[in-house]
C-alpha cells in the first residue's frame, strides 16, 4: 500500500507541474510587451553568439590610420581610437555581457537557494548564523563591494563571477529563507515528517520545488542587475581589461 501511494504522490506532483508550466506558458503568451523582450533578447543572444560570422572585421585589429572616423558604409559607428570597428566591439562586447550575466547570476542563485532552504528549514542558531552573514553582506553597497573584491583578486574575467556571486546570493537566501518558513508549515510537510522522510529529503523533494517559481523571478531579475555591475566596473578600470571589448570599456572610452 504504502508503494501505491508512492506512486500516486508521485503523479500528483507530475501532474501539478504540468499544470503550472502550462498555466506559465499560457499566461506569457498573452502578454504582449513579454513576447516583445523575448524577441529582442532572442536577437541579442543569436547576435553575441554568431558575432564573428555577422561582423566583416577584426574586433582586435589595430589600423592607426582608420582611428576615429565617422560612421560610413565601411564603418556602421565608426571606428575607435585605434581603428576598430564599433559595431564589431559591440557585438563581442555582447558575448561578454551575456556571459557575465548568467554565469554569476547562476551561482549565486545556486548559494542563495541552498542557504536560504537550510536557513528557513532548521532555525535556531543555524538560522541566525547565515541571516547575520547575509546582512553583512547586504550592509556594503553592491558596486563598492565588488570593486574591493576585485582589487583584492585582480582585473579579469573569472574574478568577475566571484565578484558578483558574493554580491548577489545574499539577497536570494533572504527571500527563499522567507518561502521556507511559509512551505514547511504546510500539511505534506507534517505528513513527510510523520512517515519518517529525512530532512535532506524533504528539502530537497518537498520544499525545493515549491520556491522555483520564486528562483525563476530571482534569476530573471538578477541577469540584467549583473550585466550593469559588469559595465560599471569595467568602466572604472577594475573589470574587464584591453584590448576584450565590453560595453562598460566601449563606454569608457568613447566618453
Amino acid at each position: 500500500m504504502s508503494r501505491v501511494a508512492e506512486m500516486n504522490e508521485e503523479v500528483l506532483d507530475a501532474g501539478e507541474e504540468d499544470s503550472f508550466l502550462r498555466d506559465a506558458v499560457r499566461a506569457f503568451r498573452r502578454n504582449r510587451m513579454a513576447m516583445i523582450g523575448l524577441v529582442l533578447i532572442c536577437l541579442l543572444i543569436v547576435l553575441a553568439l554568431f558575432a564573428p560570422l555577422i561582423s566583416p572585421h577584426d574586433p582586435y585589429r589595430v589600423a592607426l590610420d582608420e582611428q576615429l572616423l565617422p560612421p560610413s558604409s565601411t564603418y556602421w559607428l565608426g571606428t575607435d581610437n585605434f581603428g576598430r570597428d564599433l559595431v564589431t566591439r559591440i557585438l563581442y562586447g555582447a558575448r561578454i555581457s551575456l556571459v557575465v550575466g548568467i554565469v554569476p547570476s547562476f551561482i549565486s542563485l545556486a548559494i542563495g537557494a541552498v542557504l536560504g532552504i537550510v536557513s528557513g528549514y532548521y532555525g535556531g542558531k543555524v538560522d541566525f548564523i547565515i541571516m547575520r552573514l547575509a546582512d553583512m553582506m547586504i550592509a556594503f553597497p553592491s558596486l563598492l563591494l565588488a570593486m574591493v573584491v576585485m582589487y583584492t583578486l585582480g582585473a579579469n574575467l573569472f574574478n568577475i563571477f566571484i565578484a558578483l556571486s558574493l554580491v548577489g546570493w545574499a539577497g536570494v537566501a533572504r527571500v527563499v529563507r522567507s518561502q521556507t518558513l511559509a512551505v514547511k508549515e504546510k500539511e505534506f510537510i507534517e505528513a513527510a515528517r510523520a512517515n519518517g522522510t529525512s530532512r535532506v529529503t524533504i528539502m530537497a523533494r518537498h520544499i525545493f520545488p515549491n520556491v522555483v517559481p520564486t528562483l525563476i523571478v530571482l534569476f530573471s531579475l538578477s541577469i540584467p542587475e549583473a550585466i550593469m555591475w559588469e559595465s560599471s566596473l569595467s568602466f572604472l578600470g577594475v573589470g574587464v581589461q584591453p584590448p576584450e571589448a565590453s560595453w562598460g570599456l566601449l563606454v569608457a572610452k568613447g566618453k
